[in-house]
């Protein structure tokens, strides 16, 4: 292995380290479909709310904008628990179902940079950024990492400090940011 390949193989491996973001669709009520959003907005183990979403899809009689936010939850869960194929599945069913939901975009891009297909990550979260997604500073944070490994380092810096200018509080960001080195030119151009 060349010192070039073995270079390349460090900075993808450095960037599928960095973890992606998510943002659930919200699904309101006291129903199953909403206990599957809050297991894909609030965390906890992945194989139990891919069964509560699974349930409701199946079995509750839903919208179909909650229907389709069912699926890109369920997609959520399933990228977590290392299925990015059943994510995918899941992002292109709620899609199908109302391709209005910003987030199901920026989710589906979010598996694509895991699949290291990054032009295609950069169009779903442009996507999601251009319909306007409720959680922008994920949007921005996850176009930041495509942008990084396509090697576009100023559009990173810029996308990582455009998160954390919508969200201060937002860490996964803010972190990114620490690794890099702003160096100012002089107007006479040294």
């Amino acid at each position: 292995m060349t010192f070039r390949e073995l270079s390349i193989t460090s900075a993808v491996a450095m960037l599928l380290a960095i973890p992606q973001a998510n943002a659930a669709v919200s699904v309101l009520g006291n129903t199953v479909a909403s206990g599957c959003y809050q297991a894909a907005e609030f965390g906890g183990n992945p194989k139990d709310g891919i069964e509560t979403c699974s349930y409701a899809i199946s079995n509750e009689a839903l919208s179909i904008r909650d229907r389709a936010a069912t699926f890109i939850n369920r997609g959520i869960l399933r990228s977590r628990a290392s299925d990015p194929k059943g994510a995918l599945d899941d992002y292109d069913a709620g899609l199908a179902l109302d391709a209005t939901l910003a987030e199901g975009y920026v989710d589906r891009g979010a598996t694509y940079i895991v699949l290291q297909k990054y032009d295609t990550a950069l169009q779903d979260i442009n996507k999601g950024i251009e319909m306007g997604a409720h959680k922008p500073q994920i949007a921005y944070y996850d176009r930041a990492i495509v942008n990084e490994a396509l090697g576009n380092i100023r559009g990173a810096y810029e996308d990582y400090k455009k998160a954390v200018e919508i969200a201060p509080d937002f860490g996964l960001a803010t972190e990114q940011l620490t690794r890099f080195k702003v160096i100012r030119r002089r107007s006479d151009g040294t």
